[in-house]
């Protein structure tokens, strides 16, 4: 089977390998010395299935370097990937060694993406020298160029991570102290907007509210639906909406007409069941709106923005208007439902919705800070930057 394929010089991939069949696929369209720049799950750098593969790349020279991305970088941001840096080996001899760069340090915190200026920098800067040189000197936790001697070991294993001294840490206490500070600050404000105890209705006030749908106030007028579809940067996804982040999607163009984001749009994720609904603030204006969002834009004179957003959230309207017919979630937006309430009536229950939404951000944002001191901690201590004491 090797043999009648050409794309498989490198080893024939076994099943779970999918990716280093794209790998060799991607080095049999490349001219001699041509490169390619591929993303990769992590595991590819390590699973023992691929091992033979790795090794056969590694001894021809035909990959380069490997590059751990932040989390947060690309789909599914959960995962920090890997960058595959190829090369076709031509006549030249195989050069004999292999540059490893790990840029997880850069990753995401608060409302923003990764840092890419430091990615790009960090990155760039050890592929410029190791393109130019064939080897780099070692930066203790960002890269290093690895002989290939040393790396072809039983597993093979080609995670930065693992292959690069740790970083020196020469003020680890000071940011922390730093961190800490902020996290003092944040959970004052996360007190100051805790909302009070809730008060029930009256019994005789507890009557139904008549009810509307989202369906029938578009048809009347009262707000306008639209669609996300795909479109130029930059994009606010469902994954921003969900976790609360600025527009991080890259979308290829399309003849299909963007569509723009306006402060007061009300935005939800069609897919998932996740019971979220953001409005859209002037830092968010004009960005396009992604794919499985649908935009509600509600007239003012008819609707509360943060009236309509905060009934849209309750569980038990998701519930009645969410289909189950495939193995995610989705939401028919038409059929959610909010009462019908005079403007000013509808205001006070927005001013309530909107305190909650900042107090839900000021959680979001101390838990980051949160887990960032506890990691920076258990990391001092260990590695002796930190007193017990």
């Amino acid at each position: 089977m090797r043999g009648l394929n050409p794309r498989w010089e490198y080893g024939f991939p076994a099943r779970t390998e999918s990716e280093l069949a794209w790998v060799q696929h991607a080095l049999a369209r490349l001219r001699d010395g041509g490169t390619a720049v591929l993303p990769m799950p992590p595991a590819v750098a390590s699973r023992r299935s691929g091992r033979r593969i790795r090794a056969d790349l590694l001894r021809r020279g035909a990959l380069r370097a490997v590059v751990a991305l932040p989390a947060g970088a690309a789909p599914p941001y959960s995962v920090p990937l890997h960058l595959w840096v190829l090369r076709r080996p031509g006549r030249t001899h195989a050069q004999p060694e292999l540059l490893l760069v790990d840029a997880g340090r850069f990753t995401a915190e608060g409302r923003r993406g990764p840092d890419w200026p430091g990615v790009r920098e960090t990155v760039l800067d050890a592929w410029g020298a190791f393109d130019r040189d064939g080897s780099v000197g070692e930066r203790p936790g960002v890269a290093r160029s690895v002989p290939v001697i040393e790396l072809l070991e039983d597993d093979v294993d080609l995670t930065p991570a693992r292959r690069l001294p740790p970083p020196a840490d020469t003020d680890g206490a000071g940011r922390l102290a730093d961190v800490r500070a902020r996290l003092d600050e944040r959970l004052r404000l996360t007190a100051e907007l805790a909302p009070p105890p809730a008060e029930p209705v009256p019994s005789a006030a507890s009557g139904r509210l008549p009810l509307t749908t989202v369906g029938e106030l578009a048809r009347a007028g009262a707000l306008v639906m639209r669609t996300g579809g795909r479109a130029r940067v930059p994009v606010l996804t469902d994954h921003d909406v969900l976790t609360g982040t600025a527009p991080s999607g890259t979308l290829p163009e399309s003849e299909e007409e963007p569509v723009l984001t306006e402060p007061g749009d009300v935005v939800l994720p069609v897919l998932g069941g996740g019971g979220v609904a953001r409005v859209v603030d002037e830092a968010t204006a004009g960005a396009v709106l992604g794919r499985n969002l649908v935009l509600l834009r509600p007239d003012p004179a008819a609707l509360d923005a943060w009236f309509l957003a905060g009934f849209l959230r309750g569980t038990a309207n998701h519930r009645q208007a969410s289909s189950y017919a495939s193995t995610a979630t989705r939401l028919d937006v038409r059929r959610l439902q909010l009462p019908r309430l005079a403007p000013d009536e509808q205001r006070r229950y927005g001013e309530r919705f909107r305190a909650l939404d900042a107090f839900e951000r000021a959680l979001r944002e101390a838990g980051r800070l949160g887990e960032q001191l506890v990691r920076g901690m258990y990391d001092g201590l260990t590695a002796g930057t930190i007193a017990p004491d």
